[in-house]
């Protein structure tokens, strides 16, 4: 259960929720579009990063019936949980790890689209890409005749992309607990492939370098499966995270070995392995006993010393998985997830804790989640099955949060991964208007351009029969939808233009008739943000400011 969970009155008096009964009709000029609601709990103030918020999310219903929210799909929103896009559609199937990038210079969007099997967190299907104008530009599939899994996709220096597969092979378990009939294992593979052409430049697989051994959930924990066939196949490691580093060097998360490991781009040799439960994980590092984690997502490097010896990662601590241990019992290890910061030493061979953000509601997440590092020091920490995401300053102080959709409708939802991203989007598809005559006899003019971020104000005109325009006036930008009023219309054709920061046309919609309609409420409108960067490494210089200085 998702708390707090307001009530409807006392969300709408704060401007963060329309009635469910009247969520259908968000917008006048999309009635199409059936958004989450952000319950923002903890709302952004001045020391909040600008940028706009970047989620996927989703039902964590089988059924999807009960509900979450009623169109899963890749969104951006402003930090008051104004809509900006809305990839409902964009995707065509289950989508995730929806995130903002760059390739070759210049901006895209990606995302992963495919089948989703919740049981056992797995996915199959591929990585679609689109420009900034929110056409699909590419879409990306695993080499080597093997299906790509939803996890992970992770641009490198904007040429190359890392992705993540679950390959089932036959294998005898009986030397990890398995009967004769167990003869199934998930061979954890992750690809660097080129983004122009596919290649496939570098593999790597688990069962090559890892034995089963290490693995923290026994043969029959249900969601790391049973082992009888290769729909079911055991996943021992379940990797679920691959970056890679200046040096070519990669990390990956394996959530089931409870552990980070370091890989060597050449060889593909584990340099070294993070554990993070003392007696039940080995470590290469003598003071990981020091700090515990477990069942992580989402590693990342944030830095790394001149002299290569030193290293800050980053990743989502669950501390919790949603198997059973043989006594039926969830597996967990501390009372709430947390996103963690720490520095690793392969020349003293210790690591070290620096910074560990804890949510602000006890939040507990048995699957997903994710970790990032803005360019200011504030952190996000996305905490996956519980559907939220929460904002730091480095030193610790949130100052922002938000449940990703509201009443019953947050109930049970999901997000795998959320990020703030800049962000500047140019749509090609047109300006939506709509009107109506009120029973005053005033007409109210609505407009909205799914995607756009460049329009700054709305000029609205009349148009006669021979094509003149007669300007009725202007307004600001007051959210993803825009109103204006003006003295009874009845019958005539409208338009809307759309207005940059210079007073440059961006694009005009086409012509509606303003007629009598009987509406639903509308929710109020909020101001459009600012924006944030993409991911880049931080200097050992400027990390050492950020996480070292005390």
């Amino acid at each position: 259960m998702k708390l707090p969970m307001y009530s409807n009155s006392v969300l709408v008096a704060l401007g963060l929720f329309a009635s469910e009964a009247l969520a259908s009709w968000q917008f006048r000029s999309r009635p199409d579009l059936d958004v989450p609601t952000l319950n923002i709990t903890i709302p952004a103030d001045d020391e909040t990063s600008s940028g706009y918020i970047f989620c996927a999310p989703f039902s964590g219903y089988a059924d999807n019936t009960n509900h979450g929210p009623r169109q899963a799909a890749p969104y951006i929103f402003t930090e008051d949980g104004e809509l900006v896009w809305s990839g409902f559609s964009y995707f065509s199937i289950w989508a995730t790890n929806f995130q903002a990038g760059k390739w070759n210079g210049k901006n895209v969007l990606f995302s992963f689209e495919g089948s989703h099997n919740p049981a056992y967190g797995h996915g199959h299907g591929h990585i679609t890409i689109l420009d900034d104008k929110y056409e699909t530009i590419k879409e990306l599939r695993a080499g080597n005749h093997k299906i790509s899994d939803k996890h992970e996709f992770n641009i490198i220096d904007e040429k190359t992309g890392l992705i993540q597969i679950y390959q089932p092979v036959p294998k005898d378990l009986s030397a990890y607990g398995g009967s004769k009939e167990q003869q199934w294992i998930v061979d954890a593979v992750f690809q660097e492939l080129d983004l122009e052409t596919g290649e496939v430049l570098f593999e790597w697989s688990s069962l090559e370098h890892v034995s089963p051994e290490g693995s923290v959930l026994p043969i029959n924990p249900g969601q790391a499966g049973s082992g009888y066939n290769s729909s079911d196949a055991w996943d021992y490691f379940h990797i679920n995270s691959v970056d890679k580093d200046e040096n070519g060097d990669y990390l990956i998360s394996a959530r089931d070995m409870a552990s980070l490991y370091k890989i060597n781009g050449k060889t593909g040799k584990v340099m070294w392995k993070l554990g993070g439960i003392p007696g039940n994980t080995s470590s290469s590092f003598t003071e990981a006993e020091k700090f515990q984690f477990g069942f992580q997502h989402h590693a990342r490097f944030v830095a790394t010393s001149p002299d290569r010896k030193k290293q800050i990662i980053s990743f989502y601590d669950n501390s919790a998985h949603g198997s059973e241990d043989k006594n039926g019992h969830e597996v967990h290890i501390a009372e709430h997830s947390s996103g963690k910061f720490v520095e690793v030493d392969t020349e003293k061979w210790t690591a070290k804790l620096l910074n560990n953000y804890v949510p602000p509601y006890q939040l507990l997440s048995k699957s997903q989640g994710s970790t990032q590092l803005l360019e200011n020091g504030n952190v996000i920490v996305n905490w996956g099955s519980e559907g939220a995401m929460t904002e730091y300053t480095h030193e610790g102080k949130v100052v922002f949060h938000t449940f990703f959709d509201s009443g019953s409708l947050g109930e049970n939802v999901e997000n795998y991964r959320a990020f703030k991203f800049d962000w500047h989007g140019y749509p090609t598809e047109q300006i939506a208007v709509f009107s109506e005559i009120t029973d005053s006899g005033d007409t109210i003019i609505y407009v909205s351009w799914n995607g756009d971020t460049e329009t700054k104000k709305w000029k609205f005109y009349s148009v006669t029969d021979d094509g003149s325009k007669n300007l009725l006036g202007e307004s600001k930008r007051t959210g993803f939808e825009t109103s204006f009023t003006s003295p009874n219309l009845t019958k005539a054709k409208i338009i809307a233009e759309a207005i940059d920061v210079s007073g440059r046309v961006l694009s005009t919609s086409d012509e509606v008739v303003a007629e009598k309609q009987v509406l639903p409420y509308k929710a109020n409108d909020s101001l459009a943000i600012g924006t944030k960067n993409f991911r880049s490494y931080f200097s050992w210089k400027a990390a050492q400011q950020i996480f070292l200085s005390n």
